[in-house]
């Protein structure tokens, strides 16, 4: 009971706040108040406005926002985001592209669960769409789903990967961005060993905590410091009465961003300040650069106890995956049994997060695959947010990707037969890809 009223509490806090703004809003709106003009009134609206949508958006999932694209044909088509996988806790979405031909390259995007909604990777998607056909991973907020769907932790959740890459076939290439890297790896190791047909073509892995201890950073060592006791105590609550998972254990999405934000509060506090000043001169518009970021970074989804808490035991603290001795379901995963599925890693050498080091860590776990199948890459001066969804990710990255896949599209050897060997161009080009 007490957790839920600390949850309840939150969500009460967010709505006043939203109130507050929105009372602010109309209260300055009055054409009465113009009568007497009062930059007072002005900015009072102008922080109303800001306000009530800041924190009405920390309640709701983003929308895509993506209407159509441009085929080769230079004409506008429609996409439509189709549900090809429906489960509990996440889908696999497809975004179909109408009236283009299966696109040759097919990419299956793994979103992060770790606070953010799949759209985080709008951009990312937007890049990747007139040359693929995509795939992603839609997490559902924990919030959302009843206590009676179960539990869902670091196995189930690199189980559900599984699934996805078997349903879309070995000619699927995967790119886990973030958080997901090292449950990536688990799973094409996975299927190296129960599934090897399924297994997709190329992997790449961009800024994931493969090895958090490779380059400590803010975040793993915030990991290490804390007991798994005091974080439980600290960080866990149960959903409140106005969802349908009450009663759920969850990371609340709001204690999340709490977080965020406190890493970099005077970045923030001087945004919202310049946005409230733009918005009382007339300078702001409803889909502005401070609008467009924060509708994204303010919309946050609680993600089970379970999964949180082993995260950071098994993967930061107890380094599972970079010491090759995770276990799925009662079974030791062997990274070293991927012998021929092409692995990437992308770094950014300015990335706080997940620091260069910690990502590249995978080649060495990858102790069966031939040095012509691994690629790396450093983008410098890239920081976390960039190598995926930045500059840097469009115009450097985004290409040396594409070519990656492009060199590992053609034949390879499966439990010794020859069913896709790649030329010796092939491996050439995957050498010059990194």
């Amino acid at each position: 009971m007490r957790f839920m009223a600390t949850y309840d509490f939150m969500e009460t806090m967010r709505n006043t706040n939203q109130w507050l703004g929105a009372s602010a809003l109309a209260l300055g709106s009055y054409p009465a108040m113009s009568m007497v003009p009062n930059p007072a009134i002005q900015w009072l609206a102008a922080w109303g406005q800001v306000t009530e949508r800041s924190f009405a958006r920390m309640g709701a999932k983003p929308d895509w926002g993506i209407q159509s694209v441009v085929g080769e044909d230079g004409r506008d088509h429609i996409v439509d985001i189709e549900v090809e996988v429906s489960k509990a806790f996440g889908d696999l979405i497809h975004f179909k592209v109408q009236g283009r031909k299966e696109m040759p390259r097919k990419v299956l995007l793994v979103a992060p669960m770790s606070g953010h909604y799949a759209t985080l990777l709008r951009s990312t998607v937007v890049s990747l769409l007139p040359d693929c056909e995509l795939y992603i991973t839609d997490w559902h907020n924990a919030r959302d789903i009843p206590v009676s769907e179960g539990k869902f932790d670091v196995e189930d959740y690199t189980l559900y990967l599984v699934d996805f890459m078997k349903h879309l076939g070995p000619q699927i290439h995967v790119i886990a961005v973030c958080q997901p890297a090292p449950l990536t790896l688990a799973a094409t190791a996975y299927l190296a060993e129960e599934d090897p047909k399924a297994q997709p073509r190329s992997l790449t892995l961009i800024g994931g905590p493969i090895d958090p201890d490779a380059t400590p950073t803010e975040v793993t060592d915030f990991g290490n410091r804390i007991t798994m006791g005091q974080l439980e105590q600290s960080m866990i609550q149960r959903v409140g009465y106005k969802y349908k998972g009450v009663g759920r254990k969850v990371y609340p999405g709001l204690l999340q961003l709490s977080s965020f934000i406190a890493m970099n509060s005077e970045s923030h506090t001087k945004a919202f300040k310049d946005q409230i000043n733009r918005v009382a001169k007339g300078e702001a518009s409803d889909h502005d650069k401070h609008n467009k970021f924060y509708d994204e970074y303010l919309a946050v989804m609680d993600m089970t106890a379970e999964f949180y808490l082993s995260t950071v035991e098994r993967v930061f603290k107890g380094l599972e995956i970079a010491n090759n001795e995770f276990v799925v379901a009662g079974k030791r995963i062997d990274i070293g049994k991927i012998t021929d599925v092409a692995v990437k890693t992308v770094e950014g050498e300015n990335d706080d997060i997940s620091a260069p080091g910690q990502c590249v860590a995978a080649l060495d776990l990858c102790t069966g695959l031939p040095d012509s199948k691994k690629a790396w890459h450093l983008e410098p001066g890239a920081g976390h947010y960039g190598i995926f969804a930045g500059k840097s990710w469009r115009n450097n990255i985004r290409p040396l990707v594409l070519d990656f896949i492009d060199a590992n599209s053609g034949p390879r050897v499966v439990a010794g037969k020859d069913t896709a060997r790649p030329s010796a161009a092939a491996k050439a080009k995957t050498k010059a890809a990194g």
